[in-house]
């Protein structure tokens, strides 16, 4: 329906694949979130059940990433224009990479600019604190040397990894199967509330690392709930029926630590 409004469907056909948006980091507020005179549906829309990747994620303008909150949040998007209102849709997985720094070789003295690593600091700063707790898994991805090209694939292929992924979703369709269709959630990122810790509540070894571990990281609220919802799948991916220690203490690895934490 989304794609209809904007007149994206390829030969009036309706999509079978999820979508995948990658917008140029030049896209403009409107583009992201939606607008125009029609009030039309921006990316974060198009992308609704599907994956919207930011490449260059700094690069972006501040006022449009700072526009995505709203929407990674509650999973709709409210366009207010003179002549229109609408509420879109937008329920997305959100997939963002980045430099750490301008230049690019921050861990690489020889190639490093001068100004490391206050240059880093600075980068990374166009990203507010809000939008990076709304960001679930964070993963510094170190430069592939030429010995790396040459290694032999990875023992657990795409198709393994496909597979264990979709045993876990069915694992959270039977989970919430019995909550009213209204109210039920697709999967662990939108449980919440009491919802949320009925399923996700952890063990007490689990319980006590989590509470030690947001005083330390100084996590928000919205941060605690979204290392409960990672642990979940995590555990769902371990054919586990309970959220263990083990879930998370991996769940928390993947929080960005705040700066002086």
């Amino acid at each position: 329906m989304i794609h209809s409004i904007a007149g994206l469907l390829d030969g009036g056909r309706l999509l079978r694949r999820r979508p995948f948006r990658d917008p140029h980091h030049s896209a403009s507020l409107a583009a992201l979130t939606g607008g125009g005179l029609r009030a039309r549906p921006g990316e974060v829309s198009l992308a609704h059940l599907g994956v919207l990747f930011l490449d260059e994620l700094p690069e972006f303008a501040r006022p449009s990433l700072e526009a995505l909150r709203q929407p990674l949040e509650t999973g709709r998007v409210a366009v207010a224009r003179a002549n229109a209102h609408v509420v879109y849709p937008a329920r997305v997985q959100l997939v963002a990479a980045m430099n750490p720094c301008r230049c690019g070789h921050l861990d690489d003295p020889a190639l490093a600019c001068a100004r490391a690593p206050k240059c880093a600091r600075d980068y990374q700063a166009r990203i507010s604190g809000p939008l990076f707790d709304r960001i679930d898994l964070h993963v510094e991805v170190p430069a592939v040397s030429p010995a790396d090209l040459d290694l032999p694939p990875p023992a657990e292929g795409s198709a393994a990894v496909a597979a264990r992924v979709a045993t876990a979703r069915q694992r959270q369709s039977a989970r919430y199967a019995r909550v009213p269709e209204e109210r039920r959630p697709r999967t662990n990122a939108e449980a919440d509330g009491v919802l949320l810790e009925e399923v996700a509540t952890p063990d007490a070894e689990g319980r006590a690392l989590l509470r030690r571990a947001a005083a330390h990281m100084k996590l928000t609220a919205r941060g605690y709930h979204r290392v409960l919802r990672v642990a979940r799948t995590l555990a769902d991916l371990a054919g586990s029926e309970a959220v263990r220690r083990p879930h998370i203490a991996e769940a928390l690895s993947y929080r960005r630590v705040v700066p002086g934490a």
